[in-house]
């Protein structure tokens, strides 16, 4: 089973509550709940959402360590920029057409910042403006 065996209303609806399994919670996924939110409430909403939702699945089935505020911004603004590039009625659609977000997201953030925000202790707690391209 995998995130794809949901419909986008179940998968948001279960991430949000956080019974969604946690093994169906892998970085594509990750992808599809931003693409799920930028459709439905817009980005800015978006970002806030994700954070706040991603942030209490990991409080409940984690240990709270593994969130990270910039990260998340950063995928969101990379699945808008996409979404603005590719015309595509599903998340299965657009992500085929987007592989660098799925194989190479970390390239990608690294175009924006000159540290990796990945490990950094700051970036996880409060989001941090790109210091090479905005977003």
């Amino acid at each position: 089973m995998t995130h794809f065996s949901l419909s986008d209303e179940v998968f948001e609806q279960q991430f949000a509550d956080t019974t969604l399994a946690p093994q169906l919670f892998s970085h594509e996924a990750h992808l599809r709940l931003a693409w799920i939110h930028i459709q439905k409430y817009g980005k800015d909403q978006a970002i806030a959402n994700v954070c706040n939702q991603i942030q209490r699945f990991d409080r409940t089935h984690g240990d709270g360590t593994m969130f990270n505020r910039t990260v998340t911004v950063a995928a969101v603004e990379a699945v808008a920029h996409f979404m603005g590039k590719i015309e595509a009625s599903d998340f299965t659609n657009f992500i085929n057409q987007a592989p660098r977000l799925r194989n190479n997201l970390k390239d990608l953030v690294a175009q924006h910042y000159s540290w990796n925000i990945f490990t950094d202790p700051a970036a996880k707690a409060d989001y941090l403006e790109p210091d090479l391209l905005p977003f």
